[in-house]
């Protein structure tokens, strides 16, 4: 009998045997699904994709990238993607959905797959909910390990305040569990430091005693947004920190699926959440609603479930550009500034430039040692439009233009969930002593670098 030389398995046969999710290589069946994500400008080009499955899973994905010497970049659902992995090993975590509320702790413990529409049905019944991002459809872990400011962070401060316990692989296929006491300086960075020092797996956070709101959306005529921007920049100001509130200019597309006298032209979208008693709630809006007439009012007692509606951010994939800034204030003349660059009489491919308040328990101190940056701003101003091709240039020019008209009042910083596609502009989200901690702990935790694709804490990285 002739002997039949064994053909030497490759790498991604030997990590097959390994993990019990899938591995994918260009051209398998479901590698376009792994390598793009929520905003379709950016297609990842991985040398090969894990679907992981659960921790172990990832734990061998990083072992095995580690042996190979190839870089490690990690995607959920995609909506915080700027710049393509290029090479190396895409871990997708978008298939571990294991989720458990507990109503006694008011607590969740959710993995890394998890989005929060699934939080948000999983806590309702017990009169709970999750402090969410605008769009349910966003991964809850890289939401909450950038800070996450969602429509009640007024009331109860950033998502990342409100964390429990993380489940943490670093570089080394470390399993590390990270709490208060257990790991306090990772503990510190994970949450806020949006996330260079490994793949978060599971992570446990606090849930509010909310089970309706008073709220939704205002929608008003374009021609009347000075009258309203002005108006709401003074109101917002005033507001209880039970009251929630933003604002922006939007266009949105001619299309079936856009409520009709919102479609293809512009609109001011003033988003409303009162955590109380309807009457106090109706009472505190009042002044905006007396400016002009709505095009649509949406604002009422609302089931915590249809949180989705306040901001009615897109649930479909998009290719999208965005950017934003931090501004130190919002007065008159910023608002003027704001308009001259994207309000009426204005052509510009933005779907939505929008002004956030940063104050009530975001500007608080409870529950804020950790790395969230930000909090000594004002409001945070945020632009995105979609960026089909003939828009490639044309999107992130108007962008820009909005930014740098209120260049006089930002403070040079930004959010990092927020930085968005702008890749002129360095990080900058935490404070030098912040980015140095940071760096510190990263430096420990993955030397070699294994994460590049993460956003980065340095300017220099």
């Amino acid at each position: 009998m002739t002997n039949v030389p064994l053909v030497p398995a490759t790498p991604a046969e030997s990590l097959r045997r390994s993990v019990s999710g899938r591995v994918l290589e260009s051209g398998d069946p479901g590698w376009a699904d792994a390598t793009s994500g929520f905003n379709l400008a950016v297609t990842h080009r991985p040398d090969v994709v894990v679907a992981a499955a659960c921790t172990e899973d990832v734990v061998q994905a990083v072992r095995f990238a580690g042996d190979q010497g190839l870089p490690i970049g990690v995607q959920a659902t995609g909506h915080g993607a700027t710049v393509p992995v290029e090479g190396g090993v895409l871990i997708d975590t978008s298939s571990m959905n294991a989720l458990h509320v507990d109503p006694e702790r008011r607590t969740a413990r959710v993995a890394a797959g998890v989005r929060w529409q699934p939080v948000i049905d999983a806590a309702a019944p017990y009169g709970l909910a999750p402090l969410n991002g605008s769009s349910v459809t966003v991964g809850v872990v890289g939401y909450t390990l950038g800070g996450g400011l969602g429509p009640m962070a007024r009331t109860f401060g950033f998502a990342a305040d409100h964390v429990r316990r993380l489940q943490l692989v670093t570089a080394d296929g470390a399993v590390h569990e990270v709490t208060a006491d257990s790991e306090p300086e990772l503990f510190w960075g994970l949450r806020g430091g949006k996330c260079q020092l490994g793949i978060v797996t599971e992570l446990d956070f606090d849930l509010m005693p909310v089970a309706h709101y008073y709220g939704g959306g205002l929608f008003f005529d374009g021609q009347h947004a000075p009258a309203v921007l002005h108006a709401w920049r003074e109101w917002v100001s005033q507001l209880p920190d039970r009251a929630n509130s933003s604002i922006a200019l939007l266009r949105l597309p001619d299309l079936p699926d856009v409520p009709q006298p919102l479609r293809g032209r512009l609109t001011v979208h003033v988003r409303y959440l009162y955590v109380g008693g309807s009457d106090q709630g109706e009472r505190e809006l009042a002044p905006i609603r007396a400016i002009a007439p709505a095009l649509i009012d949406t604002v009422a007692v609302t089931p915590y479930s249809a949180i989705a509606s306040v901001h009615c951010d897109p649930a479909d994939p998009l290719p999208a550009w965005d950017t934003s800034c931090l501004l130190t204030d919002l007065p008159a003349v910023a608002v003027d500034a704001l308009l001259a660059a994207a309000g009426p009489g204005v052509e510009v491919p933005l779907i939505v430039a929008e002004i956030r308040p940063l104050s009530g328990a975001v500007a608080g101190t409870q529950g804020s040692d950790n790395a969230v940056g930000g909090r000594g701003a004002a409001f945070n101003a945020y632009v995105v439009g979609a960026l089909p091709p003939p828009l490639i240039e044309a999107t992130p020019a108007a962008g820009r233009a909005v930014i740098d008209a209120l260049a006089p009042w930002a403070t040079g910083g930004t959010l990092i969930n927020f930085h968005g596609c702008d890749t002129s502009r360095p990080i900058d989200a935490w404070s030098a002593e912040t980015r140095d901690r940071l760096d510190a702990l990263h430096e420990r935790h993955d030397p070699h670098g294994g994460f590049r694709f993460a956003q980065p804490h340095s300017r220099l990285r």
